[in-house]
């Protein structure tokens, strides 16, 4: 658990239960921030750019690349399996 308050009112997140119970403990604003974040990631930050990816999933668009373009074929096709599976 982390250490702290969750909101100014004092919630410690020790105080939030586990689980789907969490969601009734979450302050309102609190669930609206994750969401609208959350909406943010997948409409700006993860969108699929047409005619950048090498394979359906591939959300670099171009910009994120962390040394994939150096592995070899049978490498990138083995590190697609794993996180596939």
């Amino acid at each position: 658990r982390l250490p702290g308050n969750i909101d100014y009112a004092g919630t410690s997140f020790a105080s939030i239960p586990s689980g789907i119970a969490a969601l009734s403990a979450v302050p309102a604003l609190g669930l609206a921030q994750m969401f609208i974040f959350v909406g943010f990631l997948e409409i700006v930050v993860m969108k699929d750019v047409k005619g950048t990816g090498e394979f359906p999933g591939d959300f670099r668009n171009g910009a994120l690349d962390f040394g994939w373009n150096t592995f070899s074929e049978e490498q990138k096709l083995s590190k697609r399996a794993i996180e596939l599976n």
